[in-house]
């Protein structure tokens, strides 16, 4: 196999490409005009957390001295910040354009998002009555001068720097933080069949002298600036502290973590932005963007949608599974058979029902679950609450680290606990990212399992939007080795042999090797071989290695990532059989699911673990096999839809150039094609 620096693509920078195909969904005609406004937002927000977490990285690997080569894929720290700042001020640059286009189609739909130097007289009492009514009452105005230090900025919070200037030349600066309780947009009375929106940004402009009339001044301006910061949580050593507290702190702290990233206006005076610069103690090597008039572009996400279905993608109404009824009882189904659910073409209803249901059935003694991200308001969580207080044991495991969600967990886990629910919070030196349940119900004097197995969170708000996969089921077998993850949680000195399920940090790389090297010695022996994998993302170098070397020996291998991928396919004599497409669409692919040939008896795994360096060995994380003959089908034409995109899938290759996909096949659109498939099956 060939040996040289070009053997990974740089995940930082691969990542950059995957949100570089979020901007192609907001530049995509084909999709309606809210929509693309939607897929601005999600493009920002993916940036936000980027920087927080993967720059910072970078930037911590920078500051401690080390060039990071062997970590970063053959690319030096310092050069890889520089290389990032540049890229992503280029993908800015041509989100403010695609904003641009879509906003003079929107004005084509009589949809006008007007500036403070746009509102007639219709609209300004209105607009002053909201500013004193909302706006001001939230507004928090620090005035900079010299004997106020300026305070710390808020991360990802937007601030209004204002300028004020007179004949004297003395100029004086403030900031204004935009809340995030505010509604960023402000819907304006309606005038002549046209819909107007402001910015509460652009408000604020407008009434600019309401706020700072007490000053002298001949001018006045205000240009929007933003700061993130390394979102890298710290923990207290104190062992007198709780584990809750120390995390309930840690979140608290990361207000104030290194800044790692600037967003300025780029038409603010040069003055202004080096006072600013001064006074933030910004350096070099803190990326320093020049931006659009807006930041937090994330709140496009929330663009209201005026009533107008005709620019939002059409809901799709989800699916009943074909033989589980919400109307019967969930336990009397399941044992006789293996259900799949596949969010959102299908309910997640019949979660909750599962749960519902052991919480109030009397025969249920033990109810055992990982959560590592909750719903703001959960039946999950209530469910859970609901059986404890049927006097059923109930155990938690519940990730309090969850990136960006911690606080919402703790809220979470305090409830539960206050019901009388075990909370176990993970494992030393571990996240717990695996999704399982195990529910225990005495039958003729004996205790059966029934549970489930799943690709993604056990959350209602996610499963309208992500795709996942969540088995069901009451295989004794697989529920034996998910009960023996949970004493592992309780009693985690003592490592577990498990005999169907493949768990991290302790076995996920041998059992996958194993897998591997099996597809290696048939297709070396002239049998068939194939590996098919569909993953969120790909990074683990000795796993990149493993599927070089199986590409090497011929295997075929087809694999669909939707985010980032180290893995340089189609190389010769490297990765020549190995294909890579990525599928950004109307929903977020979320599913992991792992198939290999066996010598056409094909070992087909749904996974909560992504082939990442921290997915295989530092969470806790279950694969699962699927042995029901009907799911085991239906998971392989499932791949062979996405497989076949031709619409929205993009070919990830060398050169990392984000091209469609394109043949002279039928058009195919997977996740439409999908539900499709949904509708055919409950025909028959």
């Amino acid at each position: 196999m060939i040996k040289d620096k070009n053997i990974y693509i740089n995940r930082e920078l691969s990542w950059l490409q995957f949100n570089a195909r979020v901007l192609q969904e907001a530049a995509d005609e084909q999709v309606p005009l809210i929509e693309r406004l939607r897929f601005l937002g999600i493009f920002s927000n993916n940036l936000d957390e980027f920087f927080k977490v993967r720059y910072a990285t970078v930037k911590r690997i920078y500051e401690a001295g080390k060039g990071g080569k062997s970590e970063l894929g053959g690319i030096k720290a310092g050069d890889l910040l520089e290389e990032i700042t540049q890229i992503v001020i280029k993908q800015q640059s041509t989100s403010l354009e695609i904003l641009e286009t879509i906003g003079n189609k929107l004005e084509d739909q009589d949809i006008y998002i007007i500036k403070e130097n746009e509102i007639n007289e219709d609209h300004h009492s209105f607009i002053k009555n909201y500013f004193y009514e909302e706006v001001s009452p939230a507004l928090v105005v620090i005035v900079l001068n010299e004997d106020v230090a300026i305070p710390e900025l808020k991360d990802s919070a937007a601030y209004l720097t204002i300028k004020m200037s007179n004949s004297k030349g003395k100029d004086q600066f403030a900031l204004i933080e935009i809340s995030k309780a505010m509604d960023r947009f402000v819907v304006l009375p309606m005038k002549d069949d046209k819909n107007y929106i402001i910015m509460v940004d652009d408000l604020i402009r407008y009434c600019l002298d309401d706020i700072f009339n007490i000053f002298n001044y001949d001018s006045i301006s205000a240009h929007m600036i933003k700061i993130t910061r390394d979102g890298e949580l710290d923990f207290d050593s104190d062992l007198s502290k709780s584990f809750i507290s120390k995390i309930s702190e840690s979140v608290k702290d990361r207000q104030s973590g290194d800044p790692v990233r600037f967003v300025y206006d780029k038409n603010i005076d040069r003055d202004t932005l080096d006072f600013l610069l001064d006074i933030m103690e910004i350096d070099k090597k803190d990326s320093i963007i020049p931006g659009g008039r807006y930041h937090n572009r994330r709140d496009y996400m929330d663009f209201p949608s005026l009533g107008r279905n005709d620019l939002l993608y059409n809901k799709i109404k989800p699916l009943p599974v074909k033989g589980l009824s919400l109307e019967e009882s969930i336990f009397k189904t399941i044992a006789k058979k293996d259900y799949l659910i596949y969010a959102p073409y299908h309910t997640f209803s019949y979660v909750v029902k599962f749960l519902r249901e052991a919480a109030l059935d009397p025969k249920v003694k033990t109810i055992k679950i990982t959560i590592y991200r909750l719903a703001q308001i959960s039946h999950v969580a209530s469910s859970l609450i609901n059986a404890a207080k049927n006097g059923k044991k109930v155990t938690v495991s519940i990730e309090l680290r969850a990136r960006f969600d911690e606080e919402a967990n703790i809220n979470y886990a305090e409830q539960m606990q206050a019901a009388g629910v075990n909370m176990l919070f993970g494992v030393t030196g571990l996240k717990v990212h695996s999704k399982m349940c195990v529910i225990e119900r005495e039958e003729n004097n004996k205790l059966v399992r029934y549970g489930f197995v799943s690709t993604g969170n056990f959350n209602e708000s996610t499963a309208k939007f992500y795709t996942d996969f969540t088995l069901l089921t009451a295989n004794s077998k697989l529920l034996k080795d998910i009960n023996k993850v949970f004493n592992f949680f309780e009693v985690n000195y003592k490592i577990n042999r498990y005999k169907h399920i493949i768990t991290s940090p302790h076995y996920t790389t041998s059992k996958l090797f194993a897998l591997i090297d099996t597809e290696i010695e048939n297709v070396k022996k002239g049998k068939p071989a194939y590996i098919k994998l569909k993953l969120n993302s790909i990074s683990s170098y000795k796993m990149i290695d493993k599927l070089y070397e199986a590409s090497s020996a011929g295997v075929k291998i087809q694999m669909i990532v939707r985010g980032l991928c180290c893995l340089v396919p189609g190389v010769k004599g490297m990765s020549e059989n190995i294909e890579v497409i990525s599928i950004i669409d109307k929903f977020l692919e979320h599913t992991r699911l792992y198939m290999f040939c066996n010598n056409d008896s094909p070992k087909i795994y749904i996974s909560s673990a992504d082939w990442m360096t921290r997915n295989i060995e530092n969470r806790v994380e279950v694969s699962c096999p699927i042995y029901d003959k009907d799911i085991k089908e239906e998971l392989q034409d499932l791949f062979e839809i996405c497989w076949s995109d031709n619409v929205k899938a993009r070919v990830i290759n060398e050169s990392q150039d984000n091209r469609y996909r394109v043949n002279n096949k039928k058009k195919i659109r997977s996740q439409f094609e999908t539900y499709d498939y949904y509708l055919r099956k409950l025909e028959k």
